[in-house]
C-alpha cells in the first residue's frame, strides 16, 4: 500500500474543499477501496473521511417514496421497516450480498461506486487491463474469462485498447436500477440527480470508467419512486456457494400485478455486463401480458439480444435465460424469500 494523507471532514463543504487535492478520494466505509488499495490497483494520496457528515437517514419523501443517505450501511439498509416493508427487492438483494461482517460496514454511496472483480483487474502482475491501464489491452478476453460479461461488452481484440468485458459486481446495484432509483450527488458547482440508468456506464473506448460521476462530485443519497412492487418482488442470485459468492448472474424482478395480468414490470440482472443489465422494452413486453411461463420468456429473449459468451462463461446465456423466468415467476407468486 502507498503513503497517504489523512483527513476527516465534519461537513460536506469541507469534503468538497479537501476532495480537490491531486489523486485525493473519499473514504466511506472502505470495504473496496482498501482492498484495491492494498493490491496497489488504487493508490490516492489522500483520503478524505466522510464518515462524519449526517447521511446516514432513511426517510419517506413528500411523494411516497423515500431517500437514501449515501452513508447508510447495508445492513441497516436492508431491515429498515421502509426497505422491508415497501421495497422488499432491494431487502434481498442487499442481504444476498457479502458477509453480514461486510454489509455493517459498507454504505449505499460505496456500494455504488464498487469496482469489478475480474482478476485481471484485480492482479496488477497481468500487464494487459485497459480498465486499470488504458490502451494496454485485456488479458480477461482469451483468458479465464467464466465471470466475465455477456451482454453489453466491448471486445475489438486482446490488444485493442478498447477491449473491457468485466462485470458490475453489486447486488444493491441490480436493485437499485430496477426500481428505478435516482443518485444525488452535490459538488462545488451545486447539486444535480442522475437517473440511476445513466449513472453505470458501458465500457466504450473509455473502460477505466465505471460511472458518469464528475470528478470532485459526493453523492449524498439515492432517493427511491412511489413503490409499485412491494407485494411481488424477487431478488434470484445464481452463483458457486450459497452465502459470500458474487453473482454468475442474477435477477432482479418486480411485478405490478391485477389478477393473473401484469400491469408493469421493473426487471434488471446482475453480473453479465459492465453495468446493472436493464432493457425497458422487455419490461413493456410484459404489459397487459399474463403472468405465465411464455410471457416471461418472451421477456428473457429480449433482456439477452445480442448476449453472447467467451471461452470459459459460455453457459452464462442459458444460465441468465433460465433465471430471468424463474425470477419472474417467483416475483409473480408473490414469495418474499430470500433466494
Amino acid at each position: 500500500m502507498n503513503s497517504f494523507a489523512y483527513r476527516r471532514a465534519t461537513s460536506s463543504a469541507q469534503a468538497l474543499d479537501e476532495v480537490k487535492a491531486p489523486n485525493a478520494s473519499f473514504l466511506a466505509g472502505g470495504t473496496n477501496l482498501v482492498d484495491l488499495m492494498k493490491y496497489r490497483v488504487e493508490q490516492p494520496t489522500e483520503l478524505v473521511d466522510i464518515n462524519h457528515l449526517p447521511l446516514a437517514q432513511v426517510t419517506q419523501t413528500p411523494d411516497g417514496g423515500v431517500s437514501i443517505g449515501a452513508l447508510v450501511r447495508n445492513s441497516d439498509l436492508a431491515n429498515h421497516e421502509l426497505i422491508r416493508t415497501n421495497y422488499p427487492l432491494l431487502s434481498q438483494a442487499l442481504l444476498s450480498g457479502a458477509s453480514p461482517q461486510l454489509r455493517n460496514m459498507a454504505t449505499t454511496g460505496g456500494n455504488l461506486l464498487q469496482r469489478t472483480r475480474c482478476y485481471y483487474f484485480m492482479d496488477v502482475s497481468f500487464a494487459h487491463c485497459n480498465k486499470r491501464q488504458p490502451g494496454s489491452g485485456c488479458d480477461a478476453l482469451q483468458g479465464y474469462n467464466r465471470i466475465h460479461a455477456i451482454v453489453g461488452q466491448t471486445d475489438k481484440g486482446p490488444e485493442s485498447g478498447e477491449t473491457c468485458i468485466a462485470t458490475n459486481p453489486s447486488d444493491m446495484n441490480v436493485a437499485m436500477a430496477a426500481l428505478e432509483a435516482t443518485v444525488e450527488v452535490q459538488s462545488a458547482q451545486g447539486k444535480r440527480s442522475i437517473p440511476f440508468a445513466e449513472f453505470h456506464r458501458l465500457p466504450g473506448s473509455e473502460p477505466q470508467l465505471d460511472t458518469t460521476l464528475r470528478p470532485g462530485e459526493l453523492i449524498t443519497a439515492v432517493t427511491l419512486p412511489k413503490p409499485r412492487f412491494a407485494k411481488n418482488a424477487f431478488y434470484l442470485k445464481a452463483r458457486d456457494r450459497n452465502s459470500y459468492a458474487f453473482a454468475l448472474v442474477s435477477v432482479a424482478a418486480g411485478l405490478e400485478m391485477e389478477g393473473g395480468t401484469i400491469r408493469s414490470a421493473g426487471i434488471a440482472m446482475g453480473g453479465v455486463a459492465h453495468k446493472p443489465w436493464r432493457v425497458p422494452e422487455a419490461e413493456a413486453a410484459l404489459a397487459g401480458k399474463p403472468a405465465d411461463a411464455a410471457s416471461f420468456g418472451r421477456a428473457a429473449e429480449v433482456l439477452l439480444r445480442g448476449a453472447h459468451g467467451y471461452e470459459y462463461n459460455q453457459f452464462k446465456v442459458e444460465l441468465a435465460k433460465q433465471t430471468i423466468v424463474r425470477a419472474l415467476t417467483l416475483a409473480s407468486q408473490g414469495t418474499s424469500e430470500i433466494a
